[in-house]
């Protein structure tokens, strides 16, 4: 079985998300407690995708989010490293298009994008400033950046319940669900190891996104991130 290790190599990566393309979206409902539904509305209800708006999601995974996007007649390319992602995607989600893309080199030209989203994959790319600089690359002048991403918990409390959870029920919910226990070994040590808020703003302001802003979700524990690129004028 692949299982990436924290250098985030894109092969290893890759070859990590083909084996649990099949069951992902149901472990990942396991393992949110039924959260990832409601993060998902949270990011529909940030974008605000208008009709004819041309939309990137990277690292769309099997294409959840982008066909919600889709049904208010934005035009979406789902975009995700995995080809296993994709091809599972591609069978549910006949209407969308797929591209298989690295996301710190993506296929598409400047200027191209209304919308560029990821959520929870940012964290797993191996160089995600060199993501940013992309997003910003594909991004029309004023379009919108919307990252959603694991994060950290400002509050003790549930900071300490939240690594309880990691530590202790998150590898049962995995042994039982998944396709790829030791994939989700990996992943817990992503989200554990991935900087807050504060620094992770610092980032997408460094790569030339202004109105930057978060807002947390679930107390802390994952964090949408918003951010435009500017247009000339301003």
């Amino acid at each position: 079985m692949a299982t990436a290790d924290l250098s985030k190599q894109p092969d290893q990566v890759s070859a990590m998300f083909d084996e649990v393309a099949r069951h992902y979206d149901r472990t990942n409902g396991f393992l949110s407690m039924g959260n990832s539904a409601l993060w998902r509305h949270a990011v529909v209800r940030a974008i605000d995708p208008q009709p004819g708006e041309r939309i990137l999601d990277i690292a769309a995974g099997t294409g959840t989010s982008s066909a919600v996007l889709a049904r208010s007649g934005a035009r979406v390319v789902a975009a995700d490293f995995s080809q296993g992602m994709i091809d599972v995607g591609r069978t549910r989600n006949p209407h969308i298009e797929f591209v298989q893309a690295d996301a710190m080199d993506l296929p598409f030209d400047d200027n191209e994008f209304d919308v560029v989203t990821i959520s929870f994959g940012l964290r797993n790319i191996k160089d995600p400033r060199k993501a940013l600089a992309e997003m910003y690359r594909v991004l029309k002048p004023g379009g919108r950046l919307l990252i959603c991403e694991f994060s950290t918990p400002p509050a003790a409390v549930v900071r300490t319940g939240y690594n309880a959870y990691m530590r202790y029920v998150m590898p049962a919910v995995v042994g039982a669900t998944s396709s790829n226990p030791e994939a989700y070994t990996y992943l817990a040590t992503s989200i554990s190891d991935w900087p807050d808020q504060a620094i992770l703003s610092q980032w997408i302001r460094g790569a030339g996104f202004t109105r930057v802003g978060h807002r947390n979700l679930t107390a802390g524990i994952v964090a949408l991130h918003r951010g435009r690129k500017p247009i000339a004028s301003e």
